[in-house]
C-alpha cells in the first residue's frame, strides 16, 4: 500500500482488509460483523476507551476503590455454578509484587481464554471480598500466550487503546490495534484537504497526526488533540454534502415571485377587507385569534421566501399547538394568490384527512375569481388524494388538478405517483417531515416543476411538530433554512403531568378521568400494543378497553382505536368520539401525530417508559387544545435509570425544545441522523452537544468553501465526499 504521494482516504476505501497480514477469511468475516471492509472502515473503527499501562500498577500497590490496569500472570483457574445457576471463573493471578482473584460472572469462556501460564492485562475497580481485594468483570487483554510467545513487545507498556464489540466478532483489542498499526505505517503520509491557514485557526492538528493520535498514542494527552481534527473533518464532509446540495437546487431552480405583501401579514382580526383584497388578507383578517409574535415573524421569513427569485426551501419547527397550521395555511393562500395550486403530503391517511376537515373549516367561505364559473367567482376547491379513493373520485381529482380547478390538494405519498400532474404548483407543505426522506420530498418538488404547465419550482415548507435541538437541524436539515415557532398562542394553559409512581396515584387517575367525562370532556388511554404478548409485558390496548370497561370505568363509554383497524373503522370511532358518543378511547400511538379534539382533556399513557421521550411529548399533545385545564398521567414502573429521566423530564417540562436536549443526551445521535434517510452516516466521534463548537465551525467553513467554490480548485475534495455518498448523489452534486 505504501506511495510517496500523500494517500487519500478514498484510496484506503479501496483496499480490502484481506491485504493487511494475518486477515484470513475467518478474520474477514469477524471484522465485517463489526462493520469493516476496508482500510479506511479499519481507520475509522474508533477506540471507545484507553488503559494508560505506562502508568501499570504492581498488584502490591493495589487500593480499595480504585481503578487499575495490572500486568499479571495466570496462576490457577477454576470455574463452578453459583446458588443461583450463574456460572463464575475464579483466576488467580500474580506479578513480582503479589497476587490477586479476578472473578468473572456468565462468561464461562475465560475459563480457555486464561490458562495457567498466560500472561494478561486486565482493567477494572478493584473490589473486596471476605477482606480479599478483588476484580470482578475487568477489561481483558491476553499479551503472552500460554506457550510464552510474546505478542508485541514494542505495545507492552504504553498506552492502549479498548475497540467496542471486539469480543463478540472473537475479535480481541489485541488484534484489532494490531491490524490497525499495520494500517497506519503502510499507508504512510495521508494528504490533508484542510487549509494550513484553517487548521492554524481552528487549532487542528494535520490529518496523519490526528489517526496516529487516536489509535497509537504516546500519552493520553494526545487523544483529544486527535479526537478534535476527526471530529471535525466529520463535520465539514457532512456540512460540504449539506451546502453543495442546497448550491445545485438554487442553480437548477426556476423560482416563482409570489405576490405577498407584510401588510396582509401584519392584520388584525376583524380588520376591513374588500373583495379585491388578498386571500392571505382575507384569512387572517378572518381569523378568530391574532397571531403570536413568533407566528408573525415566521411569516415574515417565508414571505421574504416567496417574493424572492430563488425557490424556499424552508423547515418549520413548532411544538404541539404553537400553530404551524395557520403558518401553513397562509403559505399556501399566497401561492393561489398569484394564480396557482398549493400542496400538503402528511404521512398517514388518518393525518392527511384530519388536515383535509380543518383546511375546509378555517377557510369556509372564501371565494377566488374564476371566469369559467357563472357569476365569475367560487369557493376554493380543497381535495384528499390518498389510496383510498375509489377510481371515479380519484380520476375526478386528478382532473381537477390538471386543469386548475383544484385550489390545494392534501395528500399522502399517493400524490408521488406518476399520473399526478398539476396545471401550476407554487407551495409545496410537507407535514411531519421525519416521516418522509430526502428522496421523497425531492421527488414531489420535481414533479411539481415537471409535470406542471409552468414549469416552475414550487416553493417547499417542510414542518415538524417534534422539535430538533439546534445541531441536530444543522446535520439532518442542514440544506434548509430553518423557521422556529417558539411561543404558544394566547389562552393556551400548561398540561399538568403526573408520574402516578404508586396504586393511590393510579386511582387518582382514573377518578381524574370520571370527573373530566362528567363535565362533558373526554379522555385517552394510550397503550404500547394491540393485543397480548407473551413475550413483551405491555398492556394492550384490546384487552385494557374490555377491563377498564368493566372495572376502573365501568358504566363509561369506552371505544378502541388501533393502526390494525380499516379505514372506515378507525374513522368511525374518531368520529364517534369528537361527537362525544365516546366518552373515552383506547387506542396506541396511531393517535400520536395530527388527531385534534379540542374537548379531549386528559390522556393516560399506560407503561410510558416504553415511549421515547418525543413521543411521549407528541401524546401528550393531543390534549390542551381547547379551553380547559388539561392532565398527563403516566403509569407503569420503568425498568431503567434512563426510562425514569425521561418520566420525570415530562413532568418537569412542557417545552419540546428543552425535552429534545434530554433525549439528544439520552439517546446520542444515531436515532436522529437515521432522518437524513441518504449516504451513509459519517458521525462516529462527534458528539452534537459536546463539539457544538466545531459543528458552527464547519458549518462556517463549508458555506464559505461552497460560495468561492473552492471545491472546484481542489478535486481531493470531491474525491474524498464521493466516499460518503452513492454515485447517482455524486453525479448530482458534481455534475458541471
Amino acid at each position: 500500500m505504501s506511495a510517496a504521494a500523500p494517500r487519500r482516504l478514498r484510496q484506503l476505501g479501496e483496499v480490502p482488509v484481506d491485504q493487511l497480514r494475518h486477515v484470513g477469511e475467518r478474520r474477514v468475516e469477524a471484522l465485517a460483523s463489526l462493520g469493516v471492509a476496508s482500510v479506511f472502515d479499519l481507520l475509522t473503527f474508533y477506540p471507545r476507551r484507553y488503559i494508560d499501562r505506562t502508568k501499570r500498577v504492581d498488584l502490591s500497590d493495589l487500593t480499595v476503590g480504585e481503578e487499575a490496569a495490572i500486568f499479571a500472570e495466570v496462576k490457577k483457574v477454576t470455574s463452578r455454578r453459583t446458588k443461583q445457576g450463574k456460572s463464575m471463573v475464579e483466576v488467580s493471578v500474580a506479578d513480582e509484587g503479589g497476587s490477586i482473584n479476578i472473578v468473572f460472572f456468565n462468561q464461562p469462556w475465560r475459563e480457555r481464554q486464561l490458562p495457567v501460564g498466560v500472561s494478561a492485562l486486565f482493567f477494572s475497580k478493584v473490589g473486596e471480598y471476605r477482606g480479599q481485594r478483588q476484580m470482578t468483570n475487568p477489561v481483558v487483554d491476553v499479551i503472552i500466550g500460554p506457550s510464552g510467545d510474546e505478542r508485541d513487545l514494542s505495545r507492552v507498556g504504553r498506552v492502549v487503546p479498548i475497540y467496542p464489540a471486539s469480543g463478540k466478532a472473537g475479535l480481541t483489542s489485541w488484534e484489532i490495534g494490531g491490524f490497525i498499526e499495520e494500517s497506519l505505517r503502510r499507508a504512510g503520509p495521508m494528504l490533508d484537504p484542510i487549509a494550513f491557514d484553517v487548521r492554524e485557526r481552528l487549532e487542528l492538528v494535520d490529518r496523519t497526526e490526528s489517526f496516529w493520535g487516536i489509535h497509537v498514542p504516546k500519552d493520553l494527552e494526545e487523544v483529544p488533540r486527535a479526537r478534535r481534527r476527526l471530529v471535525f473533518d466529520e463535520f465539514l464532509r457532512l456540512q460540504l454534502l449539506l451546502a453543495l446540495r442546497r448550491r445545485r437546487l438554487e442553480k437548477d431552480a426556476t423560482g416563482i415571485r409570489h405576490p405577498i405583501s407584510l401588510d396582509d401579514i401584519e392584520v388584525q382580526p376583524g380588520a376591513l377587507v374588500t373583495p379585491s383584497s388578498s386571500l392571505v388578507r382575507r384569512f387572517l383578517s378572518g381569523h378568530h385569534f391574532a397571531l403570536t409574535g413568533a407566528q408573525r415573524r415566521v411569516l415574515g421569513e417565508i414571505a421574504h421566501d416567496l417574493a424572492g427569485p430563488l425557490p424556499m426551501h424552508r423547515l418549520l419547527q413548532g411544538d404541539v399547538g404553537s400553530g404551524k397550521t395557520i403558518v401553513a395555511l397562509t403559505a399556501l393562500l399566497a401561492s393561489l394568490d398569484g394564480g396557482r395550486q398549493g400542496a400538503l403530503m402528511a404521512p398517514t391517511e388518518v393525518l392527511a384527512e384530519q388536515h383535509l376537515a380543518s383546511m375546509r373549516s378555517d377557510l369556509e367561505g372564501l371565494t377566488k375569481l374564476d371566469p369559467s364559473v357563472l357569476g365569475g367567482e367560487r369557493a376554493l376547491s380543497i381535495q384528499l388524494l390518498s389510496g383510498r379513493l375509489r377510481a371515479k373520485e380519484r380520476h375526478s381529482v386528478l382532473a381537477g388538478l390538471a386543469s386548475g380547478a383544484v385550489d390545494i390538494i392534501v395528500g399522502t405519498h399517493a400524490l408521488l405517483t406518476d399520473d399526478v400532474h398539476f396545471h401550476s404548483l407554487g407551495v409545496i407543505v410537507i407535514d411531519e417531515q421525519h416521516r418522509f426522506g430526502v428522496e421523497q420530498r425531492a421527488t414531489l418538488r420535481d414533479k411539481g416543476k415537471q409535470h406542471s404547465s409552468e414549469a416552475a419550482d414550487p416553493d417547499l415548507l417542510v414542518m415538524t411538530a417534534t422539535p430538533i435541538p439546534r445541531t441536530a437541524a444543522m446535520v439532518v436539515f442542514g440544506d434548509l433554512d430553518r423557521s422556529v415557532l417558539d411561543e404558544l398562542p394566547q389562552g393556551r394553559r400548561p398540561i399538568i403531568t403526573t408520574w402516578a409512581k404508586d396504586s393511590r396515584d393510579v386511582d387518582d387517575c382514573w377518578l381524574r378521568v370520571r370527573d373530566e367525562v362528567s363535565h362533558g370532556r373526554r379522555a385517552y388511554v394510550v397503550c404500547p400494543l394491540v393485543e397480548g404478548s407473551e413475550r413483551i409485558e405491555a398492556t394492550s390496548a384490546v384487552e385494557e378497553r374490555t377491563r377498564l370497561a368493566l372495572h376502573e370505568l365501568r358504566g363509561l363509554s369506552v371505544g378502541l382505536l388501533h393502526g390494525q383497524m380499516k379505514s372506515a373503522e378507525k374513522d368511525d370511532v374518531m368520529e364517534q368520539f369528537r361527537r362525544g358518543e365516546l366518552n373515552v378511547l383506547v387506542a396506541t400511538v396511531v393517535i400520536e401525530v395530527g388527531v385534534d379534539v379540542p374537548d379531549a382533556s386528559v390522556i393516560v399513557i399506560e407503561d410510558a417508559w416504553r415511549f421515547g421521550l418525543a413521543q411521549l411529548h407528541q401524546l401528550r399533545g393531543r390534549v390542551g387544545r381547547g379551553d380547559a385545564q388539561s392532565y398527563c398521567y403516566l403509569l407503569g414502573t420503568p425498568p431503567s435509570e434512563d426510562s425514569a429521566i425521561r418520566l420525570q423530564a415530562l413532568v418537569d417540562s412542557t417545552d419540546g425544545f428543552e425535552l429534545a436536549e434530554v433525549d439528544l443526551d439520552l439517546r446520542g445521535e444515531g436515532t436522529l441522523l437515521g432522518a437524513r434517510q441518504q449516504g451513509r452516516s459519517d458521525l462516529r466521534l462527534a458528539n452534537l452537544r459536546r463539539d457544538e463548537d466545531l459543528l458552527v465551525s464547519a458549518h462556517d467553513v463549508a458555506i464559505s468553501m461552497v460560495a468561492h467554490d473552492a471545491l472546484n480548485d481542489e478535486p481531493e475534495w470531491e474525491d474524498e465526499l464521493r466516499l460518503f455518498i452513492d454515485d447517482e448523489e455524486a453525479d448530482y452534486l458534481f455534475k458541471s
